[in-house]
């Protein structure tokens, strides 16, 4: 009996040598779970390929949507399975891609036979399934190069598979196979993309978000924490640790010379985003820096901001504009939740005049003037946890 069925690719998980398996594993673990709500699937990997197979009526499409956003996945086919047989994979491709072929104009037959047992060669397949779709589809004409549509057959184990062209997948390796890292989360457009591509690669996150009230809203929190969900819908739930960050800002602007208002304030986010990752076993924190795009953000400025750090400093943002940035946040579904008016704390305490090359010594000199080890203390205490989920 003929079933819809969606095979998902794997991409670079096929060059992990002896570990694939357990980057495979993994996959399938996420894969299941994401689909859970969904219905029932039975999910299993052969060759390389994930298979989600639905049953008793789960849907097909919610599972696809669901199956794009899941790092590892590159590419995801949505297949018909039938016999391996001719007769069967024939009828298989005219039927099954009837509402393809009659909005196209030009195809492409590619065939691959994982199963040597079977009788044809794959271009033999190929030639034969082309055939039956010209006889149905008398008007098409067959291109080999540039064809709008490319009609695959797979020949393997268990059955026969027949689709159309592929979709993509989000890419990468699966969530947590290369640790976990915390991403310093503002509600700006930076950070949520460079929590997206640490996830993409194999990173589970974790995020800390500072937050100033009176002086920002419970709005610019709400903002930060639909970033997170927004995260969540690719690499599963994050929590988010909101750490008050209101004394520490009014103590800088009542002591410390106003230009480095900026860099102080980042030195202490790093060492309070440091102790939280530690408590959390996080690997590494991650920011939303772009070299030079903003005062902070000069060479000389990130120097001074990483010297109170131990862990690494991941900034996947680095060597990117703002247009890339902002073009992977309109893939990715951040940037009008990022754009919308509620402004962080960094943005109300930004000096008129900031230093762009500050020095260390000056900047201790500075800190000199604060209680910092009592302050971070007090952050601490006073730090929210929220457990942000994808939504829908």
């Amino acid at each position: 009996m003929n079933q819809e069925v969606l095979l998902l690719k794997c991409g670079e998980l096929v060059l992990k040598g002896l570990n694939r398996a357990r980057f495979e594993d993994r996959l399938l673990s996420i894969v299941r779970r994401r689909l859970s709500h969904l219905g029932e699937y039975e999910v299993y990997a052969i060759q390389s390929t994930l298979y989600v197979e639905p049953k008793n009526g789960a849907p097909v499409e919610e599972a696809l949507t669901v199956c794009r956003k899941i790092f590892g996945v590159v590419a995801i086919c949505r297949a018909i399975s039938c016999p391996k047989d001719m007769d069967s994979i024939c009828q298989a491709a005219v039927e099954y891609l009837k509402d393809t072929m009659e909005h196209t104009g030009t195809f492409r037959c590619q065939a691959k036979r994982s199963d040597k047992r079977f009788p044809l060669t794959s271009p033999e397949i190929a030639r034969q399934v082309g055939g039956a779709l010209l006889s149905a589809y008398p008007r098409l004409k067959v291109k080999m190069d540039g064809a709008q549509t490319q009609v695959h057959i797979e020949v393997r184990d268990k059955a026969a598979f027949v689709y159309a062209d592929r979709i993509h997948g989000a890419g990468g390796m699966p969530t947590g196979t290369n640790g976990k890292a915390m991403l310093l989360l503002s509600g700006g457009i930076d950070s949520p993309v460079a929590g997206y591509m640490m996830a993409k690669r194999g990173l589970y996150l974790e995020g800390v978000h500072f937050f100033s009230y009176p002086y920002t809203s419970e709005e610019a929190k709400e903002k930060t924490l639909h970033l997170a969900r927004i995260l969540a819908s690719y690499c599963g739930p994050i929590k988010v640790h909101v750490v008050p960050f209101t004394e520490i800002q009014d103590q800088i602007r009542k002591n410390c010379q106003e230009d480095l208002f900026t860099v102080l304030m980042r030195r202490f986010m790093m060492r309070i985003a440091q102790r939280v990752a530690r408590r959390q076993d996080c690997g590494a924190l991650i920011t939303g820096e772009s070299l030079g795009q903003v005062a902070s953000q000069t060479m000389e400025a990130i120097g001074v901001t990483n010297a109170v750090c131990e862990l690494p400093v991941l900034r996947p943002a680095i060597g990117m504009d703002k247009e890339e940035i902002v073009l992977i946040a309109r893939q990715i579904g951040t940037f009008e939740t990022s754009i919308l008016p509620y402004e962080d704390c960094c943005t109300v305490f930004t000096p008129r005049h900031p230093q762009t090359k500050p020095k260390l010594p000056k900047v201790l000199e500075e800190e000199q003037k604060l209680d910092v080890e009592g302050l971070i203390q007090k952050a601490l205490e006073g730090v929210e946890q929220v457990i942000c989920k994808a939504e829908g």
